[in-house]
């Protein structure tokens, strides 16, 4: 019997982080009598008087938003890091140990519009966020206790999103992540073995068999990655080899926001549903080390599996040995990549 990876059950590796997924394709056949939901119908207004992140309004922290007509940058009002935190280890025999995290943890209004989110927005305004993601950014990474800078999106309530107002969070620390440890690790490891970048080599063989290429232009690539576990997960990858927002070119930002509006038009056209997902930027960390082997890219976990009302969730064999799939990733990227790139509800105008 000759195996084929469309057929039959196997692992794949995952090349930034070093683990493993369970694929089953076979299983994708199955009928489904798990959790159905109602699909969520909402009417959001562009202004609400009761958002906390509208303009003009109060937030919960007591501070009053300005009336502002692009973007909005303000530090939570809840933090989950403060910058004036002790750096300070405690050890028991090396088994109950904990360390003082220093940070600083920002909001980002994308829009004054309370009922728009990026899919929805003009290429020129998702332009204006890049900018603003770019000056977060320097201005974050260059405090002496910051060495990460974490930029990312909730977005849906089952990701976790408190608020349905379009915006972004930024989480810069003094520690660097255990994501992007793994993946400095990994790419580390394949640079000083072979002199290159190990993301160039996946994005020079991605493009060559075209079997999880979504969309691309000039100086980006949109992919389901042969190692996804969610399963719509997607890379948004850079053709040149650069490692942060510091190094990005001015056609390059323009390049991001239009293929940024093309991912997630596509993702909110499959389901025909405001599609939810965690999303962020993975980049060299700003402690002044040079990171020649990193390369910037961005991922999307989406947590739909078959419609707008059918979650996937880790459970069970997931939790206790590793990730597993029944929809490949060629499945998912062919999926993503006939949807149109216009809007689901400019087809009903």
């Amino acid at each position: 019997m000759q195996f084929k990876y469309s057929n039959h059950p196997h692992r794949r590796y995952n090349i930034l982080t070093g683990e493993w997924v369970l694929v089953s394709p076979h299983r994708s056949q199955r009928p489904w009598q798990g959790q159905i939901e109602k699909p969520l119908v909402e009417s959001i207004p562009q202004y609400d008087p009761n958002c906390y992140l509208c303009p003009g309004n109060s937030r919960a922290g007591g501070n009053k938003n300005p009336k502002y007509k692009g973007t909005f940058v303000f530090d939570n009002d809840f933090s989950a890091l403060y910058l004036d935190t002790p750096s300070e280890e405690i050890n028991h025999n090396d088994i109950l140990i904990s360390r003082g995290e220093p940070g600083i943890c920002r909001v980002i209004c994308f829009s004054p519009r309370h009922d728009l989110t990026l899919p929805e927005m003009e290429k020129d305004e998702i332009r204006s966020i890049v900018d603003v993601w770019c000056q977060q950014y320097e201005t974050l990474g260059s405090h002496p206790k910051i060495n990460h800078v974490q930029i990312f999106e909730n977005k849906g309530s089952i990701m976790g999103c408190s608020n349905p107002h379009p915006h972004g969070q930024i989480w810069a620390q003094e520690s660097i992540p255990m994501e992007t440890t793994k993946e400095l690790e990994h790419m580390k490891i394949y640079y000083n073995q072979n002199n290159r970048c190990i993301i160039c080599e996946y994005i020079e063989l991605e493009l060559s068999v075209r079997e999880r290429i979504i969309i691309q232009n000039d100086d980006f690539v949109a992919l389901v990655p042969f190692w996804s576990v969610w399963p719509f997960e997607t890379l948004i990858l850079s053709k040149r080899h650069f490692a942060n927002f510091l190094e990005i070119m001015e056609k390059e930002k323009d390049a991001l926001a239009d293929i940024i509006k093309g991912m997630t038009t596509r993702y909110d056209n499959l389901f025909l549903t405001s599609f939810p997902y965690s999303a962020g930027f993975h980049q060299s960390p700003t402690n002044g080390i040079d990171y020649p082997e990193y390369h910037f890219h961005m991922h999307f976990y989406p947590p739909l599996l078959r419609s707008a009302t059918v979650k996937k969730f880790m459970v069970g064999y997931e939790m206790l040995a590793n990730p597993q799939r029944d929809l490949t990733p060629e499945q998912a990227a062919e999926r993503l990549m006939n949807l149109s790139d216009l809007h689901y509800k400019k087809n009903k105008i």
